[in-house]
């Protein structure tokens, strides 16, 4: 039987959940108000009540709020918005319509903004499978940001990872429960969704179970595609919930490495020290030091750049964010190698997404003749 999410208040996963989810709608809606284009869809197929029984917001009114807070940049752009919020229980579908109604009601610059079709949103009661087919056209031809807040990980079989995958402009966040995973992995419905060799995971952290998913659904992407998919994972209590975040356009993987590690500076992966990394980056009595992931990332990075595998700031930032650090970490790295002597370059080593991609501000680093 389906847990009931919305049976009791959120406790802090669910809330630590919502909030990544919040803060990346945040930094999505400006890139794309503000990019020319005419439409822009956020879709949260699983979108419950509305709030809790506290009160608090779930996830399509913290996205009304988000949507709020750029009503300017809506008025100015002329932007429409097309958003789905889909509840299957009927009782919570109308829960979930009052509470959307009467956010955007109570507010006159929301209704302004839906009266000039500028905010277009429905709530709707219809089974996933059904609603997603119906939309999934919406979602290839527009910037489009999904949100898959479910039990389990039947929706995560090819019939609908495939198609958010091969969309050009879909953003996508999905909710896996590692618990789920042990309890029905020998399944055949979870074996269709999805193929994970449980003895395999035995002597491994129950902690680490969302980077094998991760690895299982890089494999089933197509040759060739640029979506590339990240973890973040959430504990709370014994169990560990895993966001698995997809997106094949450089800006969106760059802010969503910027939210994730804005959660947690130490790996940037987890809401809790999922790699041990406080004991990390010190030395032992015997000199040794085990290398943090991020030092991890910079001996890696630093040894490819003197190789010249990565010759300029394109390759480097492209590394970066394919290996999940923010551009931080490797202008770090760069300015060392500059201190030490090892490479040279100007003032900056120009590794974010505006230099690379925006103004095609490409420089190639100088090896200097010693190394």
């Amino acid at each position: 039987m389906r847990k009931d999410l919305h049976a009791k208040p959120f406790d802090e996963g669910t809330l630590k959940k919502l909030e990544i989810f919040e803060l990346y709608t945040r930094e999505w809606l400006p890139t794309f108000l503000m990019s020319g284009y005419e439409t822009i869809c956020i879709f949260d197929f699983f979108a419950g009540t509305g709030y809790d029984k506290a009160h608090k917001p779930g996830s399509p009114i913290r996205i009304l709020t988000e949507i709020k807070k750029q009503i300017g940049n809506i008025f100015k752009s002329k932007t429409k918005l097309y958003l789905i919020f889909n509840e299957f229980d009927k009782e919570k579908y109308a829960l979930l319509k009052e509470s959307c109604d009467n956010y955007v009601n109570s507010d006159p610059e929301l209704l302004r903004a839906h009266s000039m079709q500028l905010l277009n949103y429905k709530v709707v009661n219809k089974d996933f499978a059904e609603l997603f087919q119906k939309e999934i056209t919406k979602i290839k031809q527009y910037p489009s940001l999904v949100f898959l807040d479910q039990n389990g990980v039947k929706f995560i079989s090819d019939e609908y990872f495939l198609p958010l995958v091969n969309s050009h402009c879909t953003d996508f966040l999905y909710f896996v429960s590692s618990s789920y995973i042990k309890r029905f992995g020998n399944t055949e419905e979870f074996k269709h969704s999805i193929s994970i060799d449980l003895k395999q995971l035995e002597n491994k952290p129950t902690t680490w179970i969302h980077r094998n998913i991760l690895d299982e659904l890089r494999k089933r992407i197509p040759k060739g595609n640029k979506t590339r998919l990240y973890p973040f994972s959430i504990k709370k209590g014994c169990n560990v919930y895993g966001i698995i975040f997809g997106a094949s356009h450089p800006r969106a993987v760059d802010k969503f490495l910027s939210t994730a590690w804005k959660e947690n500076t130490i790996n940037g992966e987890a809401n809790f020290d999922i790699d041990d990394d406080k004991n990390n980056g010190h030395p032992d009595l015997f000199g040794y030091v085990k290398l943090t992931k991020i030092m991890q990332f910079q001996a890696k990075l630093r040894k490819k750049i003197l190789s010249k595998e990565l010759i300029s700031n394109k390759d480097v930032y492209k590394y970066t964010l394919e290996h999940g650090h923010i551009p931080a970490h490797a202008v770090d790295e760069l300015k060392k190698m500059k201190k030490d002597g090892l490479i040279n370059f100007g003032k900056s080593p120009l590794i974010n997404y505006l230099q690379v991609y925006q103004k095609k501000n490409i420089i190639n680093y100088t090896i200097n003749a010693d190394n």
